[in-house]
């Protein structure tokens, strides 16, 4: 089943439809994820800020990353801003497209002082493991999108606890 397409517009229902448990099962290589049975837990706080609860398990034990996600423009809902720390800038995380179900297709790109380029993008499911159509739907959509994928990898989600 295909998700509809680029840029869903997360209203405050399909907000709350995004929020709770998606694990990562794709993704462009990052420094801060490297573990295995990586997931991302949002919530929405009293504030309105969604808590964004990253955990993997990496080097014998599970590891925990608290942010906070925004949306700087209602407009625009399904462009959301990340930070993981008071003193970094909300970094671009763009919901391409989710059924909220099943899968969901993000992407992320910032210039850092204008000398480099870093591209994320991850394809996450509502369960540890996707079928393989819906992987390659979610490829084609970011390759569509003129995302190279080349260094794409799975993530490895055998053998996690669950609770």
């Amino acid at each position: 089943m295909k998700p509809e397409r680029v840029f869903v517009i997360l209203t405050m229902p399909s907000r709350e439809q995004y929020l709770g448990r998606w694990y990562e099962i794709a993704k462009l290589p990052t420094s801060f994820a490297r573990g295995k049975c990586i997931e991302a837990n949002y919530s929405l706080r009293k504030d309105g800020t969604i808590r964004v609860l990253n955990s993997q398990f990496y080097k014998d034990k599970i590891r925990y990353a608290e942010g906070t996600a925004v949306v700087p423009d209602a407009r625009e809902s399904a462009k959301l801003g990340v930070s993981f720390s008071y003193f970094t800038p909300y970094s671009p995380y763009w919901v391409l497209t989710t059924d909220y179900t099943n899968v969901a297709v993000v992407y992320s790109c910032t210039d850092i002082i204008r000398l480099f380029h870093v591209e994320f993008a991850w394809i996450l499911g509502r369960s540890r493991f996707l079928p393989a159509e819906t992987v390659y739907y979610a490829k084609e959509l970011l390759t569509g999108e003129g995302i190279d994928l080349y260094r794409m990898k799975a993530t490895d989600q055998t053998g996690c606890k669950d609770d």
